[in-house]
């Protein structure tokens, strides 16, 4: 908990440096940038987060490696975040710094699970209708799961939403399993 609490105050610091220089989609461009590093590179990775290593090593070699490719004042939160030997938690922080971002924007990402793939059309109609109802620009992430056989389940933070067919029949299997037959005797 501590370590996510950490990586919130870091991300709002981050997004507040954001607002105040290059802008959003500079930084928000910058930190999956270095996020996605550390996720597909376990050298790299491993290079950082290490503390037997050197800080003034792993900051030299951030400075040659992101100089060209990120906003300065992203560079420079980065070095402090080595200073600070909070560079394990960097990917935490671009979590949380994106869902500042999303939060600014009113946006709202949402699990969508669906029997069979959605073409863009559909797509859109259901981030549509999710808009209007959230109140928010959804972005819908969807997932496809054949064994709910047909509708949607929508999962919007800890909120669901189940519209499927498969708990349809599950709704009306339970009362005509408690049914009382008529005899036959009659």
């Amino acid at each position: 908990m501590r370590d996510e609490t950490v990586a919130r105050n870091y991300a709002q610091s981050l997004f507040d440096l954001a607002l105040r220089h290059e802008g959003l989609a500079a930084y928000q461009s910058g930190i999956e940038t270095v996020a996605a590093l550390l996720d597909e590179n376990p050298k790299f990775r491993l290079f950082v987060e290490t503390p037997r290593i050197d800080a003034r090593d792993k900051k030299e070699v951030v400075r040659k490696a992101f100089a060209d490719a990120l906003p300065k004042g992203l560079l420079n939160f980065l070095l402090v975040v080595i200073d600070k030997r909070r560079q394990r938690i960097l990917r935490d922080i671009a979590r949380q710094f994106h869902a500042l971002v999303d939060e600014h924007e009113n946006r709202v990402h949402v699990e969508v699970t669906v029997a069979h793939d959605l073409d863009e059309a559909t797509t859109a109609a259901v981030a549509e209708r999710l808009g209007a109802l959230l109140g928010k620009t959804a972005v819908p992430e969807v997932r496809v799961k054949p064994e709910i056989i047909g509708g949607m389940i929508v999962r919007t933070g800890d909120t669901v939403y189940d519209g499927s067919l498969r708990r349809r029949l599950g709704g009306l299997r339970r009362p005509l399993l408690a049914t009382a037959l008529p005899d036959d005797e009659g």
